[in-house]
């Protein structure tokens, strides 16, 4: 355990925006998901499901959660 305060406070933060981080992309990865398996089973809603994924997956990357290639990584697998 840290001896200095600022440390101790540092810790605390840190264990918040790790579960923060941790369910934005579970929702993230839930999301891309089911757009997937709307695309393979051809969908009418798959274009709704498709644009809310990379809706989500813009947002992570404001939020810090995923960096910027990995963003452009999955919705580039998304949309291919």
């Amino acid at each position: 355990m840290a001896n200095i305060k600022s440390q101790e406070k540092r810790i605390l933060t840190n264990e918040k925006a790790r579960i923060r981080n941790k369910s934005f992309r579970s929702q993230v990865k839930t999301s891309i998901k089911k757009a997937l398996a709307a695309k393979e089973a051809n969908d009418k809603d798959k274009d709704t499901l498709i644009n809310y994924s990379v809706s989500l997956i813009d947002k992570s990357v404001t939020k810090g959660v995923y960096k910027p290639n990995k963003a452009a990584r999955e919705k580039s697998r998304l949309m291919s």
